[in-house]
């Protein structure tokens, strides 16, 4: 029952990867792409965690399994915001001229 419930939320955060992936390729602008990207990937990655952590056999393999989640969510939040904010700037120039 615990490897169908990990399969379970393994392949639900798939379809939100798949997700993300679909609104970076439809969604119209840069800031619209972004947002999908990063809230949908975010919510996945924490499903297929939450998944993984589900089939592990101790504790210290949950413990690296939170600690990638948790570094790849700062550093997928810290990537998000720059490049919105680089975009924001070219923008900006753009208007200028």
């Amino acid at each position: 029952m615990l490897e169908f419930l990990a399969a379970a939320l393994i392949g639900l955060g798939t379809v939100f990867f798949v997700a993300g992936t679909v609104g970076l390729l439809r969604f119209p602008d840069i800031f619209c792409r972004l947002h999908a990207l990063t809230k949908a990937d975010g919510l996945g990655l924490a499903l297929i965690a939450l998944g993984v952590a589900l089939l592990a056999d101790g504790a210290g393999e949950v413990f690296r399994i939170a600690l990638i989640w948790f570094f790849v969510a700062v550093a997928g939040a810290t990537c998000g915001h720059l490049i919105a904010s680089y975009a924001r700037r070219v923008k900006a120039e753009a208007d200028d001229d």
